[in-house]
């Protein structure tokens, strides 16, 4: 039984049509896991930069019993963290974890010059949580923009930007470091 012309070229349509859906479904599936993937990596951050927040009182509480006339650095603290924890999206919670950071690093400068704050016990463990929560923040964020960079390469690239446009999907963005942040700290050696 041989078959005709026009069976072939049915054979062949099927074929491409049946290759179509098949592409067609992976790419939705893997838009759908790229952006899951940021999503996770976004609530990671959110999660670290409560936990930051929460800890903020107790290291707070401590050095204040120590240095009981740095009001102002208090107050700061206390502003940016409610800034934080009232925060709505990612790039604004970024924002104010930044702040936040900026203040501890104050804080942290403060209670090193007090040498009996140096040696008290709930000190020292506050600041290696608050030194591991930081890590986790750096790496949350490293994850966050690897996860988006996946996905822009996916939406970037022959026939993904077909289907990237085809679904709807929407651009993420990156991660960004304020301009304050990329400033290289001046040191005098005078």
């Amino acid at each position: 039984m041989i078959l005709s012309f026009a069976s072939w070229i049915l054979i062949i349509i099927s074929v491409l049509f049946a290759l179509v859906i098949i592409i067609a479904i992976y790419y939705y599936n893997r838009f759908v896991v790229l952006e899951n993937r940021i999503d996770n990596s976004s609530a990671q951050i959110d999660v670290q930069l409560k936990k930051r927040a929460e800890l903020v009182p107790s290291l707070v509480k401590v050095v204040r019993s120590y240095t009981k006339h740095e009001k102002e650095i208090y107050d700061k603290i206390t502003k940016a963290r409610t800034e934080l924890i009232k925060s709505r999206n990612l790039n604004e919670k970024i924002k104010a974890g930044d702040i936040l950071q900026g203040f501890l690093s104050r804080l942290i400068a403060i209670a090193e010059s007090n040498p009996q704050l140096q040696a008290n016990e709930n000190y020292l463990q506050l600041q290696q949580e608050l030194s591991a929560i930081e890590d986790k923040v750096a790496f949350a964020r490293q994850y966050y923009n690897d996860s988006v960079m996946d996905y822009e390469n996916a939406s970037e690239k022959f026939p993904g930007v077909f289907f990237f446009n085809l679904y709807g999907r929407k651009k993420r963005e990156f991660l960004k470091i304020s301009e304050s942040q990329r400033d290289y700290p001046k040191i005098d050696l005078e």
